[in-house]
């Protein structure tokens, strides 16, 4: 998954109420990254797309948007720093990617910041009572950068191309319950078939 993806924040609730269904599940919450690190304000073309497609979620899957984003924000095609702050949470709390991405997707989607911002992404580890000053140091760490490189590898290697993806790992089996938004009823199906 990467946090500033748009159909990951409408796949949320699904996956939570799913999660919720099968707590003793070892959950392995994986970096995809969509956009590398870029300073550069975000091409208005590119806006008005990525904007148009909130829209579309929206009208497709009652998800709520904040669209003041757009208004409110210099907006970057930048997701990689939001991807290095939920690894770096996993490193402080033992629940810390999920309620890093969670934290990220509450301020990008309903609060209208963004975090391609690094003061955004303190805001959001402090939301979750992590140090600031110690998750920004984290985020930039070589560490970090390396578990982050390693994670787009590991989806690289198993051909994921989209998010979200939600897969059953089972010994060598790999498993595919959700390759982009489904619903509830359909992941709990192909999980019950897998096994």
């Amino acid at each position: 998954m990467d946090p500033m993806c748009s159909w990951c924040w409408a796949f949320s609730k699904t996956l939570d109420n799913w999660l919720a269904l099968h707590p003793d599940l070892d959950v392995l919450w994986v970096m995809g990254g969509l956009a590398p690190d870029n300073d550069e304000p975000m091409p208005h073309s590119m806006r008005d797309a990525i904007a148009s497609t909130w829209k579309r979620i929206e009208s497709q899957t009652g998800t709520v948007f904040n669209h003041d984003f757009w208004i409110q924000n210099t907006p970057r095609r930048s997701t990689y720093p939001s991807c290095r702050a939920v690894i770096a949470a996993g490193e402080l709390l033992l629940n810390g990617r999920q309620l890093m991405s969670s934290a990220i997707q509450q301020a990008y989607y309903l609060e209208a910041k963004n975090p391609s911002d690094m003061t955004t992404l303190s805001e959001c580890a402090v939301s979750i009572g992590l140090d600031a000053d110690q998750i920004s140091e984290l985020i930039t760490s070589d560490a970090i950068e390396t578990k982050l490189n390693s994670e787009l590898e590991f989806c690289r290697k198993l051909g994921i191309q989209g998010f979200p993806a939600l897969l059953l790992v089972n010994g060598d089996a790999v498993t595919p319950l959700a390759l982009g938004f489904s619903s509830l009823d359909k992941i709990e199906a192909r999980f019950n078939s897998s096994l």
